[in-house]
């Protein structure tokens, strides 16, 4: 589990950075809004704390582009920050913050609030994904190209949901292997490729427009890229 936290005071950026770790969680820190949007867009960020004030970009428009960006729109975020208004409250709430504390705080409060929402997973799951000419109903587990069903197992269902829902990011295998399998990635077995392969023979050798594209020593990602430009 890593989390991101973006904190601009030096002091208080380090507390966390420390306290964090020392309760069991990898931690990435970065000082400035437009640093902590890229981490979380490039690296594989399970929750973000995320203050209000900071340079380059402020906590609202880091909040509002991690939504509108389809690899990070399901991602946890808490906003942690000393701006207590309930006009500032009501608005983290509104733009898709999934919870909001106050600083001073208890940091022993802090880890509780980041373990339930952690174990909450996503509050906001789509109940149709479209990525390309591909639609995916979520609550019907139902998959179709271009008006055609395809007819998945379950376990290429999970498969297929973990790299939609992200899509656009590269999910490394030992992720697929823990997201979908519930296991420790064995750098020995292909079982991750192989159940790739098999999905891929489904979603994408029909169709001249692949959706699944691996990228050689990282994983894989899911997203509509055409044929002339593959």
């Amino acid at each position: 589990m890593t989390i991101l936290v973006i904190e601009d005071e030096p002091k208080t950026g380090d507390y966390l950075q420390r306290g964090l770790a020392e309760s069991g969680f990898g931690v990435r820190l970065a000082r400035n809004g437009r640093d902590g949007l890229h981490i979380a867009r490039e690296e594989e960020i399970e929750l973000v704390v995320l203050d209000v004030m900071l340079p380059r970009m402020d906590g609202w428009e880091v909040l509002a582009a991690l939504r509108a960006y389809p690899a990070t729109a399901q991602m946890p975020v808490l906003f942690l920050t000393a701006r207590d208004e309930v006009q500032d409250r009501v608005r983290g709430l509104e733009l898709g913050a999934d919870d909001y504390l106050v600083k001073p705080f208890a940091f022993v409060e802090l880890v509780a609030r980041i373990r339930t929402l952690l174990r909450r997973g996503p509050v906001r799951e789509e109940a149709q994904i479209c990525i390309g000419d591909m639609e995916i109903d979520v609550l019907m587990r139902r998959v179709r190209r271009g008006g055609t069903p395809i007819v998945l197992t379950a376990q290429e269902f999970a498969l297929l949901h973990l790299l939609a829902r992200r899509q656009g990011q590269v999910l490394s295998r030992a992720l697929i292997a823990s997201q979908v399998w519930d296991m420790n990635f064995d750098s020995d077995t292909n079982v991750i490729d192989a159940a790739v392969r098999r999905l891929r023979r489904k979603i994408d050798d029909p169709f001249p427009d692949k959706l699944i594209h691996t990228r050689r020593g990282m994983g894989y990602v899911c997203e509509a890229v055409p044929a002339a430009a593959a």
